[in-house]
């Protein structure tokens, strides 16, 4: 007897991103425990052997110490994973830090782990058990935050350093990978966190999502999944046609000078779309940190180029000013500033 429909769909998504590795690679399974990422890790153990390349299986635990017993579950998720076969299995404890929200530390400790844990092991790739519910509540998420095209973008099916990190399942809703567990009898762990209003995803996913389903009818969280896609596309292109706008503008640059100058003439004929992300490649080769650099830095820079009124220079995160002079737009670094 064949598998059920829910299991063989989760395992024919892991196939599919196993396919492109070469023979003999070591591919991890990152599990919670819950029932996305055991189906993904059970998928993971069923596929492997049967790839033609051969490759090896193992899998990865975190346990963020953020519940009593985090360590005893952890371990027990690790106990069940050798279980399927796979090897090596690693449980690894992190530390969260306060900073930044507990969602975004948990994650930064979390991917912190798995990067040290992919390098340890040589392991080429990480699947992540993301699904197609957790790419809509990510839209949504993003949506509030009116962060631009590529927080509507979502999450990437390939992602990482040389594209480390994979998430077979964004084409699956939820309800299969649960469905998948239980048909395989596998003991799902559910995170209490995931239900705890007190985090914004949980809230979009106990409330908001059902909300907007029962308003507006079933596949809408298939319609958000939808506009990732095309958004991230959009974005990938916006963003290709900038590094190449920027490396344009910069081709005539000493290579060892601190400041970075554009010609204003030339960003104030691109489309702002562009432009943006040209001033924001700009401040980062000038030092400032992409993580500190927000909506609110680019477009007072952007000001210097279109809504120029002789006013001062802008500061930006890392001790980065941008200033106009001359028909020249100045990045100057935090050690290299001008005295003009």
């Amino acid at each position: 007897m064949g598998p059920t429909p829910s299991v063989a769909a989760v395992r024919h998504a892991v196939r599919l991103a196993l396919r492109d590795l070469p023979a003999g690679s070591t591919v991890l399974a990152a599990c919670s425990g819950g029932a996305d990422s055991l189906a993904l890790a059970a998928a993971l153990a069923f596929e492997s052997p049967r790839a033609d390349r051969s490759l090896r299986a193992g899998a990865v635990t975190i346990d963020h110490g953020l519940q009593s017993g985090s360590a005893q579950r952890a371990e027990a998720v690790a106990r069940l994973l050798g279980e399927f076969g796979l090897d090596p299995v690693e449980c690894v404890a992190v530390e969260v830090r306060a900073a930044g929200g507990p969602e975004a530390a948990a994650r930064e400790a979390r991917y912190a782990a798995l990067d040290s844990v992919a390098v340890r092991t040589g392991a080429v790739a990480v699947l992540l058990g993301h699904t197609l519910d957790d790419q809509a509540e990510t839209v949504l998420l993003g949506l509030a935050r009116g962060s631009g095209l590529r927080s509507l973008a979502g999450m990437a099916a390939v992602a990482g350093v040389d594209g480390r990190y994979r998430r077979p399942l964004l084409g699956l809703t939820r309800a299969t990978t649960s469905a998948a567990c239980a048909d395989l009898a596998l003991p799902v762990w559910d995170d209490p966190h995931n239900g705890d209003p007190a985090f914004a995803r949980a809230r979009v996913r106990a409330t908001v999502l059902p909300l907007l389903e029962a308003e507006l009818g079933p596949g809408v969280a298939a319609a958000l999944a939808r506009t990732a896609q095309l958004a991230r596309a959009d974005a990938d292109a916006l963003d290709e046609w900038a590094v190449l706008a920027y490396a344009e503008l910069a081709a005539g640059w000493d290579g060892g000078a601190s400041e970075r100058e554009l010609d204003v003439a030339d960003l104030a004929t691109m489309p702002p779309a562009v432009r943006a992300r040209v001033l924001r490649l700009a401040a980062l080769d000038a030092g400032t940190a992409a993580g500190a650099l927000a909506a609110v830095h680019i477009a007072a820079v952007d000001a210097l180029v279109i809504d120029w009124s002789g006013q001062g220079p802008v500061n930006l995160p890392g001790g980065v000013a941008a200033s106009r002079r001359y028909g020249r737009l100045h990045f100057t670094p935090a050690n290299g500033r001008s005295s003009d």
